[in-house]
């Protein structure tokens, strides 16, 4: 146990830049607090001291902010940053490495007294306010943007954003130090754009009259958005 919580402590030094020492870590990190406290009432557990575990447990979500139950499954190395809001239920189980941020819940769709919470891959980052809910799995090195709602299996390596949460497929593998999400709205709109550009040059083309967009040619022609170049919009598109 000694060793887990010391791989805890390295985690959040890793993960968080604001992070100066160990010491400060130790006391003013509750999401370690958190993690400290579930490694104990996990082992009251296991052991068949079921309530004392939840006692623990209760008063680990008072203090921290963060609520674990005691039967969950959470692997070394994990980092809760800024903790408040985080829930993760009995069945859970997290991977080593996994990174998780502030209202994040691992939570059930069923009654059922079975296995009804979420499997979480080793090194999978859970952005704020994501839910990832019921008994399936979220593969390993996958990333869930933020305020995403996760109903189904997550393959390894995806990147999963929006309600219901929809993977993103990579056109070509993610640099290891790459911690963005794509723009979908940015991509989307510069897609439609594209396209509107192309029928629009067709239409002239093929139109042959000297007209553009009803004007003759020679006449002023109103701006038109164009595509942006490179993922940069230039400023004359958005004149105020």
């Amino acid at each position: 146990m000694l060793a887990q919580l010391r791989r805890d402590l390295r985690a959040a030094r890793d993960r968080d830049p604001a992070a100066r020492s160990a010491l400060e870590v130790a006391l003013c990190y509750p999401g370690v607090h958190a993690l400290w406290a579930y490694r104990v009432t996990h082992r009251l557990w296991a052991g068949g001291l079921r309530l004392p575990a939840r006692l623990g447990a209760e008063l680990a979500r008072v203090l921290t902010g963060v609520e674990i139950h005691p039967a969950a499954r959470i692997g070394t190395g994990v980092f809760i940053d800024h903790a408040t809001g985080v829930v993760i239920g009995e069945t859970a189980e997290v991977g080593d490495d996994v990174t998780i941020y502030h209202g994040v819940t691992l939570g059930g769709t069923s009654l059922e007294p079975t296995k009804r919470h979420p499997t979480i891959g080793d090194r999978v980052v859970i952005g704020a306010g994501a839910k990832v809910l019921g008994p399936f799995t979220v593969g390993a090195d996958s990333r869930i943007g933020a305020n995403a709602v996760v109903v189904r299996a997550v393959p390894p390596g995806s990147v999963v954003v929006g309600v219901p949460g929809q993977v993103i497929t990579r056109s070509r593998p993610r640099p290891a130090a790459d911690d963005t999400l794509p723009d979908l709205v940015g991509l989307s709109l510069q897609s439609l754009l594209t396209r509107v550009d192309r029928l629009e040059s067709a239409a002239h083309a093929g139109s042959g009259d000297g007209h553009r967009d009803g004007h003759k040619v020679g006449q002023d022609v109103p701006a038109v958005i164009r595509p942006p170049k490179a993922g940069v919009w230039q400023g004359e598109d958005f004149s105020i």
